[in-house]
């Protein structure tokens, strides 16, 4: 029985506008194009090898009822700036998953409503339906979605591991940061083609000195 799952996080419409992302001040997703590219080769071969792919969607209500009380800040700003925002509702275009990445039959799609994907979703019973106990995150935001989602499996003891060349966010600097934060949690980082095995053990974290401590002195 195959007992690992890919999440792909959030790889949304709304990384595309990125007109309408500048009036929040969130800059381009460093190497978009590559790590997208990624993405999609990593979802392909999840399901050639019999791994489970899992999509999240990012999604809030059109009033902004269930809105984080600081984007709902932002959106007004954005509005009563610009008179335009995402429209992050599940039927709208920001919300939607690129075209490119889209879900192929016999993938699952989740809505959440917070950066954690387990937080208040089915995400941890479809896993556990699965007999899933690994799971390979990928997509957007490496120090945002990804790094919570990341924390959130740890704690309900799943082996993480995080496909180091699939994830992004905006900045360069945040994404190695977070990188190196969950590799001192012991998520397994590691290219996507090396966490795609499922006979490999995922023992990299607890076998590599310094592993996450690059800046501290040796």
């Amino acid at each position: 029985m195959n007992t690992t799952a890919l999440i792909m996080i959030d790889m949304e419409q709304m990384y595309l506008q990125q007109d309408l992302r500048d009036r929040y001040g969130w800059p381009a997703i460093w190497e978009f194009d590559r790590v997208l590219s990624s993405c999609v080769e990593l979802a392909q071969a999840a399901r050639e090898a019999g791994i489970p792919v899992i999509y999240t969607r990012q999604v809030e209500r059109e009033d902004g009822a269930d809105t984080m009380p600081v984007y709902r800040r932002l959106k007004d700003k954005a509005k009563s700036e610009f008179g335009e925002t995402q429209d992050m509702s599940p039927s709208g275009e920001a919300s939607q998953i690129i075209d490119v990445i889209a879900p192929k039959p016999g993938d699952i799609v989740i809505e959440k409503l917070r950066w954690d994907a387990f937080f208040n979703t089915p995400l941890d019973n479809i896993l556990r339906n699965l007999g899933a106990t690994r799971i390979i995150i990928a997509g957007l935001q490496t120090n945002v979605c990804v790094e919570t989602t990341a924390r959130s499996g740890l704690m309900r003891n799943y082996e993480v591991g995080i496909a180091e060349d699939a994830v992004s966010t905006d900045g360069k600097s945040l994404h190695f940061a977070a990188l190196e934060a969950m590799k001192v949690l012991y998520a397994e980082v590691l290219p996507w083609k090396d966490l795609i095995d499922t006979e490999q053990e995922w023992n990299h974290g607890i076998s590599t000195p310094h592993y996450g401590r690059i800046d501290n002195d040796r």
